[in-house]
């Protein structure tokens, strides 16, 4: 079974939490503070094994989630970091957030790594508090809660060429004719049901990799048949291989053929149309193929076009058309479909677009609730089993503007407010 696209679900490991530890060692008066830092969490990487051809692994497990890291010890040890959750796909693989749409990586070579979900960092023990109006403090935080999110899995498949095309006008014939590849021939429609991909070598000793795509029909860039589900391993080639059938066996006309189908590759990705494309006139070797061939180029009007009639089954001018494709790909280069952003603007993949360190919304029943990465984060940090951590927290909040916030909105003196699953009540 071909897989291609697949949605999981990936969580980079939380920190490990901080200690609250003092030294008690005889001989050793008013030892002060020892708690440990924790360690970071593990992040979940993807790496590009060359060896995979689909995303058929993602369907039996959906979930990823990075080891947290160690919590910190007493006498200042600090806690182990996470080992990273390594996770292998194929090449072509391209990476998407759910929820805000945003390319995360563009996964083509091997070994090509990319850091999907981040983990988080550890949390401060209280050694790392103490000043000289609080040598003692019984302060620490927790970790860091690991990055977490939907991601869309969308495998490209890495040809230079493709074959395009209507259903049964002889991609599947020709690649089997011109590589070494075995994909399934029969006369019907549809007889392809997932690209097959051939390594064609030219008298030369000139190689590419050729694509037979599965057959498109009208309006495939809006889900009908099977060409929406595959229009996307279009994507990746630089030179597109248009083959009609030239014969008019199916009762079609070559030139509407070649019109629609040209439709809707520009419909699905007006990058598409950038590609240079081959004609390939096939079925040359029945009977009325010469009078279409000569109908179709008067239509076409266009007499820069690469026009190549061959026959597939007597394999007649496939050598020519070979070289031609291996000529246009020295001259074409790659058209990058995808805009990544750089690691250092990717690394905050637990932030979300709006920098707004919080926001004050109301629920039905009257409670005031507050949301937003910087002051969940903070809540998630702190430990509440320490008199210290809460102070700390209050004045954070009343630093960042929470309290005037809130009465803004009209919070008086005993109003609930709710801060993820917890509440706590407003005090003037």
């Amino acid at each position: 079974m071909f897989v291609d696209h697949v949605k999981i679900y990936v969580k980079g490991g939380d920190g490990g939490d901080g200690m609250v530890a003092f030294r008690r060692e005889k001989y050793i008066a008013y030892g002060g503070p020892a708690g440990g830092d924790g360690g970071k969490g593990a992040n979940v990487v993807f790496i590009v094994d060359e060896g995979l051809r689909t995303l058929m692994d993602f369907r039996y497990q959906r979930h990823f989630k990075a080891p947290r890291g160690e919590h910190g010890g007493s006498k200042s040890m600090h806690g182990k970091s996470g080992e990273d959750m390594v996770v292998k796909v194929p090449p072509g693989t391209v990476v998407t957030d759910v929820e805000t749409g945003t390319i995360l990586a563009d996964l083509v070579e091997h070994g090509q790594t990319a850091v999907i979900a981040k983990g988080g960092r550890g949390g401060r023990g209280n050694c790392r508090f103490a000043t000289p109006q609080n040598p003692a403090p019984e302060l620490s935080e927790k970790g860091e809660p690991g990055v977490e999110r939907e991601i869309n899995l969308e495998l490209k498949v890495l040809a230079d060429a493709g074959l395009v095309g209507f259903p049964s006008v002889g991609k599947s014939t020709l690649l089997s004719v011109v590589s070494s590849a075995k994909p399934k021939i029969a006369d019907y429609h549809f007889t392809t049901l997932v690209p097959n991909l051939g390594m064609v070598e030219t008298e030369d000793h000139r190689g590419f990799a050729l694509a037979d795509l599965p057959g498109l029909i009208e309006g495939a860039h809006a889900g009908v048949g099977l060409g929406h589900q595959f229009l996307r391993h279009i994507e990746r080639t630089r030179v597109i291989i248009h083959v009609i059938d030239m014969s008019g066996l199916e009762g079609r006309d070559p030139y509407e053929d070649f019109v629609t189908i040209n439709e809707e590759l520009e419909m699905y990705n007006l990058r598409l149309t950038e590609r240079p494309q081959i004609i390939v006139a096939n079925k040359m070797d029945m009977p009325e193929a010469a009078d279409n061939l000569k109908v179709f180029k008067e239509k076409l009007g266009d007499e820069d076009a690469r026009i190549f009639p061959v026959s597939a089954i007597t394999r007649n001018g496939l050598g020519e058309l070979l070289f031609a494709v291996a000529d246009l790909l020295e001259v074409t280069p790659e058209f990058p479909m995808n805009e990544i952003k750089d690691d250092e603007e990717n690394s905050v993949l637990y932030k979300h677009e709006s920098d707004v360190d919080f926001e004050v919304t109301r629920d039905d029943d009257g409670a005031f609730v507050l949301s937003g990465y910087t002051i969940e984060r903070l809540f998630r940090m702190t430990d509440f089993n320490f008199d210290q951590s809460v102070r700390k927290f209050a004045r954070q909040m009343r630093g960042m503007g929470v309290d005037d916030a809130l009465r803004e909105r009209g919070a008086k003196d005993g109003d609930t407010v709710r801060l993820l699953e917890f509440e706590f009540e407003f005090l003037e």
